[in-house]
């Protein structure tokens, strides 16, 4: 059985018939063509690599249908830039190495993105806290920390933060 379903994506609108079965990551993959999302988990949500933001707040594409995303706005990693100019935390994670093989940093990006909007001062606890939905085989978190970090140190008296 399928169903008409329309979302915006990245500003774009996507209007496709789909299995209601669908995911939304298949979705955004598939239909969209948007390649940044991953799935490392087997559609499990343990990984964190397939974080989007649905209406502003990060969720896991692998769990949610994507008959669930209709009439809702989505921002993947393609759109988490803005004009052309990347979001802080991208520039952070590239100027303190924190990207390592990037399998799954679309995913930690877009999840910090929305963490650091709704936490302006997180302590280093809590960022590491709010890493905890995000798996990276490559790397020991403390240049994604440090990314973070500065990101949240800079937002705090220039107001970089953005989504």
């Amino acid at each position: 059985m399928n169903k008409e379903i329309s979302i915006t994506i990245n500003g774009e609108v996507y209007q496709q018939s789909v299995p209601i079965r669908m995911l939304l990551v298949d979705f955004i993959r598939d239909i969209a063509g948007l390649t940044g999302t991953h799935v490392a988990c087997t559609y499990e949500g343990v990984c964190g690599a397939c974080t989007i933001h649905v209406d502003g707040e990060a969720v896991k594409s692998c769990l949610m249908l994507a008959v669930q995303a209709d009439r809702r706005t989505i921002t993947t990693i393609e759109g988490l830039a803005i004009h052309g100019k990347l979001h802080p935390l991208q520039k952070a994670f590239n100027d303190h190495h924190a990207l390592q093989c990037g399998f799954c940093s679309a995913g930690i990006l877009m999840n910090m993105a929305e963490f650091i909007r709704t936490n302006r001062k997180p302590t280093e606890a809590e960022i590491r806290n709010a890493l905890v939905g995000n798996l990276c085989r490559c790397t020991g978190y403390a240049h994604i920390v440090d990314a973070i970090k500065e990101v949240v140190g800079d937002a705090g008296s220039t107001g970089a933060v953005h989504q």
